[in-house]
């Protein structure tokens, strides 16, 4: 872990906002070793602030029930431990940047509505942006090169 980062973040200023999406918590809440679970294990230890929407979680719930076969409690359960680290934020800007799956849109308002710094994702429509308004968008495996 790079020491001088991480001393950096340690400091109110320069803390790191990130913005996470369902593929992320997805990967993160289901595989214990996957770079997605190491990345937020980072995240938290290092004081990052990491945010999501109720949309967001909404999707991450229906992708639970869907294709992980969790009931509505179960769900709602992860959601909440979700909840302990991550920080519920309403946008108030709707953007249409994502024409081939609007429904990412929601991904970008968050991140704009919190300032962050980076979109974290395995989504290829948001991915394909690389960067938008100073936020960069990028893989779990490119942003935990840092730490």
């Amino acid at each position: 872990m790079c020491l001088k980062w991480f001393k950096e973040l340690g400091n109110q200023e320069n803390k790191m906002k990130v913005t996470v999406d369902t593929n992320f918590l997805i990967s993160a809440t289901q595989w214990d070793y996957s770079v997605a679970h190491k990345l937020l294990k980072n995240f938290i230890l290092s004081d990052a602030e990491i945010f999501t929407t109720q949309d967001i979680l909404d999707e991450t719930i229906e992708v639970l029930e869907r294709d992980f076969e969790y009931s509505k409690d179960e769900a709602k359960n992860i959601i909440e431990k979700i909840l302990l680290f991550a920080k519920l934020i309403e946008p108030k800007q709707k953007v249409e940047i994502i024409k081939d799956d609007p429904d990412d849109n929601k991904v970008i308002e968050c991140a704009i509505e919190s300032s962050s710094d980076y979109i974290i994702t395995y989504d290829m429509h948001l991915l394909r942006l690389k960067e938008y308004k100073g936020i960069k968008i990028v893989k779990p495996e490119e942003i935990l090169k840092e730490f």
